[in-house]
């Protein structure tokens, strides 16, 4: 199944070259009057190796189908993260290498789908927003009112968001996990 390049996302499988390779991280850029491309950091699945690839925003991708099945994050040891099936308890663990960015937003209990491909999981599917706590916020200026005005912190999972100059330590956020992340933002989060 063919998909444009701009709606890669970290995780995805797709077929670059005769090879299956996972997405480990996507960003959409747009230099100056230039035509926007999509940088792609890949991971051949066969040989390990690690590579980045610029796709022009039309290009056609082609995504490999796998068998999905709905799991829950269980915890993580190291480099290495545990997940559970909901159906039958099994449990199958997947390393940092594999996951990439999508350890940023990995909380216990999380629902998510474990891609597998010939039997063997080869990565996962983030739902589409995470709820995030803030661990660690740096003050804000009183005077600044600026509905543009954001400032960073902290998560629980070291992932760091830009939020509202209002925000403080311990509240939820929700954060949107990158479809494609532009280069003039970090990640967003609403709340």
């Amino acid at each position: 199944m063919s998909i444009p390049a701009t709606q890669l996302r970290p995780g995805m499988i797709i077929k670059h070259n005769n090879d299956l390779h996972s997405v480990f991280s996507v960003e959409h850029r747009t230099p100056g009057n230039l035509r926007a491309f999509i940088q792609a950091k890949l991971r051949n699945l066969r040989t390990g190796a690690m590579f980045e690839h610029r796709f022009r925003s039309p290009d056609p991708i082609e995504k490999v189908n796998v068998d999905e099945e709905n799991m829950e994050f269980l915890y993580s040891d190291g480099d290495d993260y545990y997940f559970m099936n909901t159906e039958n308890y099994e449990q199958t663990h997947l390393t940092r290498e594999i996951l990439g960015d999508a350890v940023e937003y990995l909380t216990p209990n999380l629902q998510i789908k474990v891609e597998f491909f010939d039997g063997k999981a080869v990565g996962i599917e983030l739902p589409q927003t995470v709820v995030l706590t803030i661990v660690e916020v740096e003050p804000g200026l009183k005077s600044a009112t600026a509905s543009s005005v954001t400032k960073p912190a902290k998560t629980e999972t070291g992932l760091i968001v830009q939020v509202p100059p209002s925000s403080t330590k311990a509240k939820k956020s929700k954060s949107t996990p990158p479809k494609a992340r532009t280069c003039r933002e970090h990640s967003k989060v609403r709340g």
